[in-house]
């Protein structure tokens, strides 16, 4: 009996030494609260205002210093061109990037690097290039190299799409209906690709290559007739190749 008496005095004890340090560390609060308004009601009373944050803007550029960079660009992309000549393809580098770090927003010197990946086989690096150009700029080339970079990445389903935004922009041109439809073949595409083949072909009439896709794109889709017929057409410019005459040897007797 007397431990429980012990022990209930000693819980008391405990809970009132909690409440009174809770109750002095509120007072404490509040006397904080207090005088930081009277320090700010002291403040407003000598004329002070409180200003509000605001986003500092970056001044703009002087225009002595956009000069004195573009012309610091101008040089390096000479050199980089005289190095391009020399086949020097780090130096090349080198210095149309060090020109972007001088004018980030240099579309055209970032094409003139992204075309430098695409031609010394570093697509995936290309790739990121073009995207990022395409975020500033709907230039048709751009879409057409962000294309081919997919397209060597063996990424075929989005080279069909960057494709078909450069043929958006360029329907009259066959070369981009060529390129989409080799991409749609890559992608087994076929309904897609014979059409826009057929498109190409009727202004590239004498391109045997385009016209071998063609011919397999119709045999893809079953259309046994046409693919003959587009064989035909490879004959008559090819007349002594015998791969074709061996397919329309087979297609006849099928």
């Amino acid at each position: 009996m007397i431990y429980i008496v012990v022990l209930a005095g000693s819980f008391l004890g405990i809970c009132l030494f909690v409440a009174i340090k809770l109750l002095l560390k509120q007072r404490s609060v509040r006397r904080f609260v207090r005088s930081v308004r009277q320090r700010l009601q002291s403040a407003e009373e000598r004329g002070a205002v409180l200003v509000e944050e605001t986003k500092i803007e970056k001044p703009p550029k002087d225009p002595r210093t956009s000069a004195i960079e573009l012309q610091q660009v101008r040089s390096l992309v000479r050199s980089a061109e005289k190095a391009l000549a020399q086949d020097k393809i780090e130096e090349v580098e080198r210095l149309l990037i060090q020109a972007l770090t001088i004018q980030p927003h240099a579309y055209d010197v970032g094409a003139q690097l992204a075309k430098l990946y695409l031609t010394t086989d570093r697509e995936a690096k290309a790739e990121a290039m073009y995207r990022e150009l395409l975020r500033h700029r709907d230039d048709v080339s751009f879409h057409a190299n962000l294309g081919l970079s997919y397209y060597r990445q063996e990424k075929y389903v989005e080279a069909c799409y960057a494709y078909q935004e450069a043929l958006n922009r360029d329907p009259k041109n066959p070369e981009r209906s060529a390129a989409l439809g080799r991409a749609c073949i890559a992608a087994q595409r076929f309904a897609e690709a014979a059409p826009l083949l057929e498109k190409a072909c009727a202004f590239l009439s004498r391109d045997t290559q385009l016209l071998h896709l063609l011919a397999e794109c119709y045999l893809q889709v079953g259309d046994v007739e046409r693919a003959e017929e587009t064989y035909r057409r490879i004959n008559k410019l090819e007349p002594y190749d015998e791969e074709v005459k061996e397919k329309l040897l087979s297609l006849a007797r099928a």
